[in-house]
């Protein structure tokens, strides 16, 4: 191993030691004499002369991406060994199965791969970077991934135009770097799902919502549910399973609708009692009867991309949720969720039970949510739990 070498201002190498995988920055003491491109692999070391890794480099607050705390070369075989065992951890998890053939691979740091993005949709696994590194070895990754023994994936598709950062200018191309296109079907929980990884959002489809949409489908018998932001209708379906009498989806895009439309025909044929509507969800919410819905499904895009954003954010929660709470009938369910980072559990909570005071309901948290197993959080990097969502009794 010969990486070029950054060492860090005197005590800013505990982070590290705690193995937090990120060095920011303002902690670099000093730069390599050779220069250094973004996505390059730097050795990290204190101002000591201890070596603390090696990792990604990039301009930026976050400056080293950390791959390892040993001194290891960053090649085939790392990359071969870590996907490897993110894999076995799903074996684990018994997430691939005849009928779910749809999950999360590698979640970054949560799979000590920090600005890498892998979802596979039964035989496509959808690969998406975060850092120059990861661009730049996501040839190396593609092969990898179709060498996973078990795995059985034969096409990787890469989707980074919009997830890499702007001014390192590598101007990525959203192709195929192996394979083609075949079906986009997959299957979630025995549920046909049409996947649009070539134009959806995201890698195509939101797997971290598997277990809530499960859960919702416990409490969607006999009621008529509302799945407001529904994208390609994943909560919509399931509720459809577990015998509600109506299901209406919303969401401001077209394509999103006429997908959910399509997810809901596979499933239960063109007469399943459900409508999709492509309209704005604030002005749907402020149009609707009173006690048109008695299950209600919030999950918006993310309202805060930053820290900057964090007040409005909460005014956007606290607005939509009291919106939907004034006009639900007594004895209702509402599951809410919050899926930007920069929004702790806390604050998402306050905005929430803010909404329910604004319109003067009485609210019992029935669940607190987060995202599934196949999003781990890696515990020295609590900035990787993202999700949070509440299940809530009405009265």
């Amino acid at each position: 191993m010969n990486y070029p070498v950054i060492t860090l201002r005197r005590g800013k190498e505990e982070s590290l030691k705690r193995f937090h995988p990120w060095v920011f920055s303002g902690a670099i003491g000093k730069m390599p004499e050779e220069p250094v491109e973004e996505g390059d692999v730097v050795e990290v070391k204190s101002s000591e002369g201890e070596s603390l890794g090696v990792g990604h480099y990039q301009i930026g607050s976050i400056a080293v991406r950390m791959l390892t705390n040993s001194p290891l070369q960053i090649g085939d075989e790392f990359y071969g060994s870590r996907l490897a065992d993110a894999f076995r951890l799903r074996q684990a998890l018994g997430l691939i199965r005849e009928d779910n053939n749809a999950y999360r691979l590698v979640h970054g740091e949560g799979d000590f791969l920090p600005g890498l993005i892998v979802d596979v949709y039964g035989h496509t696994a959808v690969l998406q970077a975060h850092s120059p590194g990861m661009h730049y070895a996501r040839n190396i990754i593609a092969r990898k991934l179709v060498e996973l023994p078990g795995a059985g994936i034969e096409n990787v598709y890469y989707k980074s135009e919009t997830t890499l950062p702007y001014k390192a200018a590598l101007d990525p191309q959203n192709e195929y770097i192996i394979g083609s296109y075949d079906t986009n079907i997959a299957v979630e929980n025995g549920l046909k799902l049409h996947v649009d990884w070539l134009k959806g959002q995201k890698t195509g489809f939101f797997v971290d919502q598997r277990d809530n949409r499960l859960l919702l489908q416990k409490f969607a018998g006999g009621r008529k549910v509302l799945n407001m932001f529904c994208y390609t209708g994943g909560f919509s379906v399931y509720a459809l399973r577990g015998g509600a009498t109506l299901v209406h989806s919303v969401d401001s895009s077209a394509k999103a609708v006429a997908l959910t439309r399509e997810n809901v025909a596979v499933n239960f044929g063109e007469d399943a009692p459900h409508e999709a509507f492509a309209v704005d969800a604030f002005k749907y919410l402020a149009e609707m009867p009173d006690g048109a819905y008695d299950l209600v499904v919030l999950d918006p895009p993310a309202f805060a991309k930053h820290r900057g954003a964090i007040r409005n954010a909460l005014r956007g929660y606290q607005k939509l949720n009291a919106r939907a709470m004034e006009k639900m009938p007594k004895g209702s369910v509402l599951f809410t969720f919050s899926c930007s980072q920069a929004v702790s559990k806390e604050q998402f909570r306050l905005a929430v039970f803010s909404a329910a005071a604004q319109v003067g309901r009485r609210v019992r948290i029935l669940h607190q949510l987060t995202q599934p197993a196949d999003h781990p959080v890696n515990i020295y990097h609590p900035e990787g739990e993202y999700l949070k969502g509440l299940i809530l009794y009405i009265e």
